[in-house]
């Protein structure tokens, strides 16, 4: 465990140092595009973070490879460098596209070329989906798998980016699904293959780790510089990769002679990874539909994505972050919580329904929390007399009438204005 640790704080430590750097060359030769129609933010800001991680991630690596010929667990590692050398390249071939779209703005059939370009060098290179906990099957043919590897991979990507559209959005999401995602193939690799605590996929998971870790400080709201589409992209490539070496490293027999008491913790290596991508992969879905019903390409861009969603309904910036963070959180640690609590604390998985039905009602009444004040205070406005001396100081707090300048009018820290502090308008 000390060895991801140390892993990890060596990329969030090259992460942040590189981030400083690009913020300030950024600004220095205005190195940012024009706000968007669809942007949140308000003054133009770097989008250049995601060189930092790319390359805090390569300097990560680099001081383990480095350090691998004295270091017995990070040998087993680097046994096959040519695995390494296909995700840095595919990684590096990520993080150009990326910074390209962000400096010129690429067509999305361009981008998505790139994506399966990389996604293929990771997959002819041997990280695959060979095989799932269900018996020890084979994931068919050699082709097959490669062709299931590929596509998930850019799945991942693209839903990663999809909803990197808040500051702190997408670097805490990805903080908190690795985070248990890497306990998670700790854990498992303890049960399945005692002897080789160190393994790809919890390298790439810490190394995730350090990456958001050492970003989110200048990502958090507001944010000074943005990850962009190379981080985004890179986040997806790197946390999809991890997930798919789970298949090719852990003892499939063994898992699944695990699962024979225990049925649901042999599914954990199916479910977990979608759980912890659970935001992300549901707005990805409702946008690909939103988009091909309107007659559109699905890769094209718009305003309607599950953060701009809860802008609308409501919550401030911060809040909206917020709540996302914990649905992905309760998402990810319930099912964590199917593994952990029959394997290592004796406690039936039942707890673990428990856990995900209390946590998904507590996100559900945060999430809709907004819609129920806007609901009072137009039943209060709705109620008033419209010739009373109240009237005019109200109407700006109601929905549905015509005086009303914001529904929800908030303040600079993101919280509700009082009626007494809002500016009456008057109406003619």
């Amino acid at each position: 465990m000390t060895l991801f640790i140390s892993l990890a704080l060596i990329t969030a430590l090259i992460t942040f140092g590189l981030s400083l750097v690009i913020y300030r060359l950024a600004h220095r030769f205005r190195l940012y595009p024009k706000i968007r129609e669809r942007d949140v933010h308000t003054r133009p800001t770097p989008r250049l973070g995601g060189v930092a991680m790319f390359l805090g991630v390569v300097g990560a690596v680099l001081v383990a490879w480095a350090f691998s010929a004295q270091l017995p667990p990070l040998r087993i590692v680097f046994a096959n460098p040519e695995q390494i050398l296909a995700i840095l390249g595919a990684a590096a071939l990520i993080v150009a596209i990326g910074v390209a779209d962000d400096i010129w703005d690429l067509d999305w059939m361009t981008k998505l070329a790139g994506q399966f370009i990389a996604a293929g060098l990771i997959a002819w290179k041997g990280v695959q989906i060979y095989a799932l906990p269900l018996g020890q099957q084979i994931v068919g043919t050699s082709l097959m798998s490669l062709i299931i590897t590929i596509f998930a991979i850019v799945l991942v990507m693209n839903a990663i980016n999809f909803i990197d559209g808040l500051d702190g959005l997408v670097a805490g999401v990805a903080l908190i699904a690795n985070g248990v995602f890497f306990l998670y193939t700790y854990l498992l690799v303890q049960q399945t293959s005692p002897s080789n605590y160190f393994n790809l996929a919890s390298v790439l998971a810490a190394i995730v780790v350090g990456a958001c870790a050492g970003f989110l400080p200048l990502n958090w709201h507001p944010a000074r510089l943005f990850m962009g589409d190379a981080g985004a992209l890179l986040i997806g490539l790197l946390m999809a990769t991890s997930a798919i070496a789970v298949t090719g490293q852990t003892n499939t027999a063994a898992i699944t002679a695990l699962g024979r008491s225990q049925l649901l913790p042999a599914f954990i290596p199916i479910i977990l990874p979608f759980a912890v991508l659970v935001i992300p992969l549901l707005d990805f879905g409702l946008a690909v539909v939103r988009r091909l019903r309107a007659g559109k390409s699905p890769f094209s861009a718009d305003r309607k994505h599950l953060h701009h969603r809860l802008l609308d309904m409501g919550h401030s910036h911060l809040h909206a972050v917020l709540i996302l963070y914990g649905w992905t959180a309760v998402a990810s640690v319930g099912c964590l919580l199917y593994f952990v609590l029959p394997t290592y604390a004796g406690l039936p998985s039942w707890w673990a329904t428990v856990f995900l039905a209390v946590g998904f009602i507590v996100c559900t009444v945060l999430t809709l929390a907004p819609l129920s004040r806007r609901k009072a205070v137009e039943a209060v406005s709705q109620a008033t007399d419209a010739e009373s001396p109240e009237a005019d100081r109200i109407a700006v707090l109601d929905p549905l009438d015509e005086a009303s300048e914001t529904r929800l009018a908030l303040d600079d820290d993101g919280d509700e204005l009082e009626p007494e502090s809002l500016p009456i308008r008057r109406t003619p």
